[in-house]
């Protein structure tokens, strides 16, 4: 009966040691901020004026409009997407999509269930097309991350013409 109230202490006091933040940072240094820190999502929207739907769609779901305002280049094998910025490779998976509607990117080398999803919509008073985008960022770098999502979408806009 000890043995069994010593074990269940020794297992409450490895909870609450691993759980603490700041203990964990000083007992493992090594391990990087962002493996102890949780990303928040976040969803922004934006005007994609009178673009056509099926347009919109092709940009944000195949390799070809992806490379158009995404990346440098992409190309897909199967459900994987690989971009390439300045020769720098990463891959997305398809994890979710709905033709016209959403299209779901997990990517490849993120072990945590975060996505990013673009979503597209029509205003039901204006007509015009709506596209969300949501994604995840650790707090600290949440604005950067919109920043960086407001300045690629600029760039999708004035390709099609709705900048």
């Amino acid at each position: 009966m000890i043995l069994v109230l010593l074990i269940w202490l020794y297992i409450f006091f490895l909870y609450k040691v691993l759980h603490d933040y700041e203990l964990c940072a000083y007992l493992a240094p090594e391990l990087e901020k962002s493996t102890i820190m949780a990303k928040e999502k976040f969803v922004l929207e934006y005007d994609m004026r009178n673009t056509p739907i099926s347009m919109l769609w092709s940009y944000i779901a195949t390799s070809n409009g992806l490379k158009e305002w995404f990346a440098d280049n992409a190309r897909q094998v199967g459900k994987n997407i690989i971009l390439d910025w300045n020769g720098v490779e990463q891959e997305l998976t398809i994890a979710g999509m709905r033709t016209d509607k959403y299209v779901r990117y997990h990517w490849k080398e993120d072990a945590d269930r975060h996505y990013f999803e673009m979503r597209i919509s029509q205003s039901e008073l204006t007509d015009a097309t709506i596209l969300n985008v949501s994604d995840w960022a650790e707090v600290d770098e949440i604005e950067e991350a919109k920043d960086l999502w407001n300045y690629q979408i600029e760039t999708l806009q004035r390709l099609l013409g709705c900048a």
